[in-house]
C-alpha cells in the first residue's frame, strides 16, 4: 500500500472552541509545567528548538525547525512531561484533604501515605518508562504491561526504575485490555495516555503535560524576531507536521497552538506508520476508529490500532491533513538528522521521533501533496523529535552508526 494523504474536510479555521478550553487550556497547560519545575526526573529549562537550513533549503521550503524531546530527560523522550503530571493530578484527587502538593508529591514525602497505591498501565516503551521513574520518585507502586512487540531492551529500561513488568501476548491494544483487567481485579489505578470509554480524565492529564512542548515552542519564536515578517501572529510558523499515534501528543500541541492563535494556527499535519493508521483512517470515517493493518512498525511509539476518543475530539476540528509514510522513509528521515551538514547540526533522533520530518520530506518530493499542503518556498515548518536512542541498540542498526558517535559529532559541530 503506497502512503497516502487524506485533506480533512471537517478542518475549521475558528477560534479555540469553549467546550475544548474546558478539557484543556494554556493556563493548566502552565500550571503543569510550573509542577514540572521541581521534578528532578527532567532537565531544566527548555529543550533545543533546532533550525536545519540545509535540510530546508534541499525541501524547498523556508525554513525547518526541529524541537528535540530526546534531552528532556534521561529518559529520552517528551513522554517523561505527561506519565508525572498524571500521577501527580491522580493521587492529588484520591488523597484529598491530606495536604499532599505537586511539589511535595513529586519529592517523595509522601511515600509512606503511598505504600498501598499502584498505578499500572500498557506500554510500547516510553509512557511506562516514565511512569516507573515518576512512581519511583513519588514513593508508589508502579505495574506496566508489555505485549509481545516490546523489546527486552526497552523492558530493562522501564524495570530499572522498579517497576513491576507483566508480559503478555498480543499487541499494544491488548496490552491496553490486560491492564484495565488487572487495575480492575486488584483495585489498582490505570495511568494511560490513551481514552477509552469511561476513562478520559487521566490521558486529558497526560495530554495537558505535552503541552509543555508547545509552550516552549511559542515562547521560542515570541522571543526570535527573525520569524516575524507579517502581520498575522502565527507567521512564525506556517506547517507543523506531527506523529500519530492514539493522537495524544498531536492533540497536547494542536490544542496549545490552537488556542495561543486561534484563526491564525498553522496547518496541522498528524503522520503515521502505514500499516498503523488509526487516525488517518478516522479522518476517512468522520469518527474514531481503528487502524487497517497489522499495527507493528519499526516506529515503535506510533504502532497504535485505536484512535484515543478523547484526542479525536480535538484533531478532528483542527487537522487539515493525515498522511501516512513507511518504515523506510522514516529510517531515511532518521539517517538524514544523524548526517547533519556544514550548517545543520547532527542530532539523535529515535524512529517515532521522525515521523514528522518523514512526512514532510515525503509531502515535499510529491507535488501534488504539497499542493494540496500549502507547502512552498515560504513556508516555515516546525517538527517535534520525540524521542532519542530509547532503544540504543536498534537506533545503531537503523542509522548504521550508534547514538553515542553521532551524539560525538554533534559536540564536535557545536564546538567549532
Amino acid at each position: 500500500m503506497p502512503p497516502m494523504l487524506y485533506v480533512n474536510p471537517q478542518a475549521a479555521r475558528a477560534p479555540y472552541p469553549a467546550d475544548l478550553q474546558d478539557i484543556m487550556s494554556i493556563a493548566r497547560a502552565q500550571e503543569s509545567r510550573e509542577w514540572l519545575a521541581h521534578w528532578d526526573g527532567l532537565t531544566p529549562g527548555a529543550t533545543p528548538l533546532r533550525s536545519l537550513p540545509d535540510l530546508a533549503a534541499s525541501l524547498g521550503v523556508r525554513s525547518v525547525l526541529v524541537k528535540d524531546e530526546a534531552l528532556r530527560s534521561a529518559l529520552g523522550s517528551f513522554k517523561a512531561l505527561g506519565a508525572p503530571i498524571a500521577l501527580v493530578r491522580l493521587l492529588l484527587r484520591q488523597f484529598e484533604g491530606k495536604g499532599f502538593a505537586a511539589k511535595s508529591l513529586l519529592n517523595g514525602e509522601h511515600r509512606d501515605a503511598l505504600t498501598d497505591f499502584t498505578a499500572i498501565s500498557a506500554t510500547d516503551g516510553n509512557h511506562g518508562r516514565a511512569l516507573a521513574a515518576a512512581a519511583q520518585s513519588i514513593g508508589c507502586r508502579c505495574v506496566i504491561v508489555l505485549h509481545a512487540h516490546v523489546s527486552d531492551e526497552r523492558e530493562q529500561a522501564i524495570a530499572a526504575y522498579g517497576a513491576e513488568i507483566v508480559r503478555i501476548a498480543g499487541n499494544y491494544d491488548d496490552s491496553v485490555e490486560e491492564a484495565a483487567a488487572l487495575a480492575a481485579r486488584h483495585g489498582w489505578h490505570v495511568v494511560s495516555d490513551t481514552s477509552y470509554d469511561g476513562y478520559e480524565v487521566i490521558p486529558r492529564d497526560v495530554m495537558q503535560g505535552y503541552a509543555t512542548v508547545a509552550a516552549e515552542v511559542s515562547e521560542a519564536l515570541d522571543g526570535d524576531a527573525s520569524h516575524k515578517d507579517s502581520a498575522s501572529p502565527a507567521a512564525n510558523v506556517t506547517h507543523v507536521f506531527l506523529q500519530g499515534g492514539v493522537g495524544g501528543l498531536a492533540a497536547g500541541i494542536v490544542s496549545y497552538l490552537w488556542e495561543r492563535w486561534g484563526v491564525w494556527r498553522p496547518t496541522f499535519v498528524v503522520v503515521e506508520p502505514e500499516q498503523a493508521d488509526c487516525l488517518y483512517q478516522s479522518a476517512i470515517a468522520g469518527k474514531a476508529a481503528s487502524a487497517s493493518g497489522a499495527v507493528d512498525s519499526v516506529m515503535a511509539g506510533l504502532a497504535c490500532g485505536e484512535t484515543s476518543p478523547l484526542a479525536w475530539r480535538f484533531l478532528q476540528p483542527s487537522v487539515d491533513a493525515f498522511m501516512t509514510v513507511t518504515d523506510a522513509q522514516a529510517v531515511q528521515a532518521m539517517q538524514r538528522l544523524a548526517r547533519g551538514t556544514d550548517s545543520d547540526v547532527p542530532f539523535v533522533a529515535g524512529e517515532s521521533g521522525v515521523a514528522g520530518l518523514a512526512g514532510l520530506m515525503l509531502a515535499a518530493a510529491t507535488p501534488t501533496m504539497a499542493s494540496a499542503l500549502g507547502l512552498t518556498s515560504d513556508s516555515r515548518v516546525l517538527l517535534i523529535s520525540t524521542e532519542g536512542a530509547t532503544a540504543p541498540s536498534v537506533y545503531a542498526e537503523l542509522v548504521g552508526e550508534s547514538a553515542t558517535s553521532v551524539e560525538a559529532r554533534q559536540q564536535a559541530w557545536l564546538a567549532r
